[in-house]
């Protein structure tokens, strides 16, 4: 099976393809995400979530850094890291990044997300 640590890496990889079908791949049936802007409950609207970023940031690159598996069970694992993206917004290059909480949940078709959390950084993470 699949461990989380590579089941991450496909997500990250998907993002980046900028094909939902890809990124549904990876995703439980009903993935619950917490954008610093948004709650997104359910394939359908994390899926507009993701196109309406792409189509405002179309060479968008997103990316993982210090990451930090907190509970790597037989069911479940989650992994905590530094998320950063970079683009363009309007002919603006442009980057942000923020702290993330990914949970997933094995499943017959192996590791899925089940959950996001995106948050900006603290003052303290510099």
């Amino acid at each position: 099976m699949t461990r989380p640590a590579v089941a991450l890496e496909q997500y990250l990889d998907a993002t980046n393809s900028h094909d939902f079908d890809q990124v549904a791949r990876i995703l439980a049936p009903e993935p619950l995400y917490f954008f610093g802007d948004a709650t997104c409950i359910g394939q359908a609207a994390v899926r507009d979530y993701f196109e309406r970023t792409w189509a405002l940031i179309p060479d968008e690159r997103y990316w993982a850094e210090d990451i930090e598996w907190v509970a790597d069970g037989d069911g479940v694992a989650v992994a905590i890291y530094t998320y950063r993206w970079s683009g363009t917004v309007q002919g603006n290059p442009t980057s942000g990044s923020g702290r993330a909480t990914n949970t997933f949940v094995m499943t017959d078709d192996g590791w899925r997300l089940v959950h996001e959390h995106l948050s900006a950084l603290s003052v303290s993470d510099g």
